[in-house]
């Protein structure tokens, strides 16, 4: 495909704005001085050689990329707990200015790998010069935790193709358990980790208004 900067360039801009509005979703909870279920918001579009493998692994042709790859605009969101991720897709539904076309839940049914996530696929209109252009973007919803763990994954995915050796996959495995029970751990002392949370936002602001009037 020719003009790939052309082609990509609605993707980037739905990413940019996207990033600007799902962080302005946690500054609204930080202003209320209460929990938020967004710990923080990250962003990209997928490189061209990413976007090729994929096409050639998925027999999509290039011609069809805008309707079939779903993710070569894609954000994350992190979340602390578990229940976090419920709070924000729910959030998601309640926006008006995207539709949800797909969701696909990686946490209660998680992939033979150990793979967890929550996936929200959305399409998004862009403003262009020559008038509005649906995105197709997918949210990644899920815990530091569960980051942790594909993040490492990803990166020995690339190694291997894909295709891990026996002792690799199985330590993988045990590693995704670990990181579930971690997350289970800290969603039984949320409420201490919460509390502990506002009383240090409180008193950061209390100090910062001092400060001011000093």
């Amino acid at each position: 495909m020719n003009h790939w900067d052309q082609f990509l360039a609605p993707y980037k801009q739905a990413v940019d704005e996207l990033k600007i509005k799902l962080k302005g979703m946690r500054t609204q909870f930080e202003q209320e001085h209460i929990h938020s279920p967004i710990e923080f918001v990250t962003g990209r579009v997928k490189p061209i050689a990413s976007i090729l493998d994929k096409a050639t692994q998925k027999e999509i042709p290039l011609d069809q990329l805008e309707t079939q790859m779903q993710d070569i605009a894609g954000l994350r969101m992190m979340c602390q707990f578990v229940d976090d991720i419920k709070k924000v897709v729910e959030l998601l539904r309640m926006r008006n200015d995207f539709n949800i076309i797909e969701e696909r839940d990686y946490i209660s049914n998680n992939k033979p790998s150990g793979y967890r996530s929550y996936h929200v696929v959305i399409e998004y209109p862009v403003q262009t010069i020559h008038g509005e252009k649906k995105i197709l973007c997918e949210i990644q919803i899920r815990t530091l935790a569960m980051n942790f763990w594909a993040t490492i994954e990803h990166s020995l995915n690339y190694k291997y193709r894909g295709q891990f050796p026996e002792d690799i996959k199985m330590r993988l495995q045990r590693a995704a358990e670990a990181a579930f029970l971690l997350d289970e751990e800290m969603s039984e002392i949320r409420e201490e980790i919460q509390e502990a949370q506002v009383y240090f936002t409180k008193n950061k602001e209390q100090h910062k208004n001092t400060r001011k009037k000093n």
